[in-house]
């Protein structure tokens, strides 16, 4: 059998163990030493090997062509035959591939005999993904690798194998410098993004998480947040109103964030998203808390009368329920564009809660009243808000209208009306020439 070489740090590849995890940045050769011990371990004994992806809508998504490309510089090829769709080996081992966000029921039962499945671009994998795949590698001894290069910290698969690590899972972190391979030509390409793109030089070669996805579009504004410690504990004050900001929806979410600003600061203190969720029940959810309301902000549809309330505006709906609405004339309305730009000059004021609004996990559903699974998660949404891309031209354009889109619409109402938001009760004290107050309260940093 042949020697296979591979970094000090893959060599736990090797050992049994039901979850072995490789993580991080570009030249590490994560992917290249995972390639090389399954086809060294197929040539031990015959093993059933799937690799997997979220997305492969062609055998040219897979590791189809890595594997193959291992197999030659192995010099392997008289034991494995590489065909269109997979590779088998002499003695019986067979590499197949598939992608998980189209599993079929056929296609979870053929799984059932794998000994060794193989995740390779592991930080996109979705919560569903895990769920169907997990319970179905169960074969005695069975084994899930995972390779990835992790984004955000939120991700599911980082946060199930990495933050919350699952009994009998190894985890080991492998960068540029554990690879005695990485040649000139890397290097050069690593000097040269540390010097033109130092935002993104951690995530792409020492594989930490980005304070954003790529190409958001509060990306700066997230991570100047997070570098400040503006995603703190921001309890509710009792001496400030409560002013409840909405961005309308049915069929996906009614979005609210629960605001108080003090001087120039803008605190969130919770976020809740409702799934098929009138607005009377919201309005008894939101009053079962003790706070001292203040008023409720709409965006500009808010105002027009609808057939399917007979007649009447969400305006004149919350207004009947008791809610202190604001006149259209008082709602500021730009374009999205310019409430983007609004909203960018306005984060340096906004502090957000860490539990209730970037939480990890949603709340149950109450009654009447269904949250959706953003709910508690207004900072995720602002770090996954992002524009349509033209993939043959690069180009951008409009933002993306996905599950985050609610949660960034709301957060640009905030920024418009925030400046309106009064404190009855509070004396306001303005200094001619200042727009950010000193951090105060004992919260702050906390």
């Amino acid at each position: 059998m042949p020697s296979v070489q591979i970094p000090p740090k893959a060599e736990f590849l090797i050992y049994p163990s039901r979850y072995k995890v490789l993580r991080g940045g570009r030249g590490s050769a994560k992917s290249w030493s995972a390639a090389r011990i399954l086809l060294r371990l197929g040539m031990d004994k015959p093993l059933r090997i799937l690799c997997a992806r979220e997305v492969q809508l062609s055998i040219k998504q897979s590791v189809h062509q890595l594997l193959k490309d291992q197999i030659d510089k192995l010099n392997i090829t008289h034991f494995y035959e590489v065909t269109d769709h997979e590779i088998r080996g002499r003695n019986g081992t067979l590499i197949t591939f598939t992608g998980l966000s189209t599993m079929t029921v056929d296609a979870i039962k053929s799984m059932e005999g794998v000994d060794l499945c193989w995740v390779e671009e592991g930080q996109v994998i979705s919560k569903r993904s895990w769920k169907i795949l997990i319970p179905t590698i169960r074969k005695s001894g069975s084994e899930i690798w995972i390779t990835y290069n992790p984004e955000l910290e939120t991700d599911e698969t980082h946060q199930r194998f990495t933050v919350n690590m699952p009994p009998g899972c190894i985890n080991v972190e492998m960068n540029w410098r554990d690879n005695p391979w990485f040649n000139d030509v890397l290097e050069t390409e690593r000097l040269h993004c540390k010097e033109t793109n130092p935002d993104e030089y951690d995530h792409i070669w020492e594989g930490q998480c980005l304070p954003a996805v790529s190409g958001a579009i509060y990306y700066k504004q997230i991570q100047e947040m997070e570098t400040n410690r503006r995603i703190c504990n921001v309890p509710h004050d009792a001496m400030l109103k409560t002013h409840p900001v909405l961005d309308l929806g049915w069929d996906d979410s009614l979005a609210t964030a629960l605001v108080q600003v003090h001087l120039s600061e803008i605190r969130v203190i919770e976020y809740l998203e409702f799934s098929h969720t009138d607005l009377m029940h919201w309005s008894s959810e939101l009053k079962k808390r003790p706070y001292n309301w203040g008023r409720v902000w709409l965006p500009h549809d808010g105002y027009n009368k609808t057939l399917s309330a007979h007649g009447k505006s969400v305006d004149d709906i919350l207004s009947n329920l008791g809610w202190d609405v604001p006149d259209r004339s008082e709602i500021i309305e730009m374009s999205v564009e310019q409430g983007i730009r609004h909203t960018r000059m306005t984060f340096p004021r906004m502090y957000f809660d860490m539990t209730l609004c970037a939480a990890q996990e949603a709340p149950k559903s109450n009654g009447s009243v269904k949250h959706t699974d953003l709910s508690n998660r207004l900072v995720e949404c602002a770090k996954r808000y992002r524009r349509h891309i033209n993939r043959v031209t690069e180009t951008t354009s409009t933002p993306v209208k996905d599950k985050h889109a609610h949660g960034a619409d709301c957060l640009r109402y905030i920024a418009l009306n925030a400046d309106s938001m009064t404190n009855e009760d509070e004396l306001q004290i303005r200094i001619p020439g200042s727009e950010v107050s000193q951090p105060t309260g004992s919260w702050m940093g906390a």
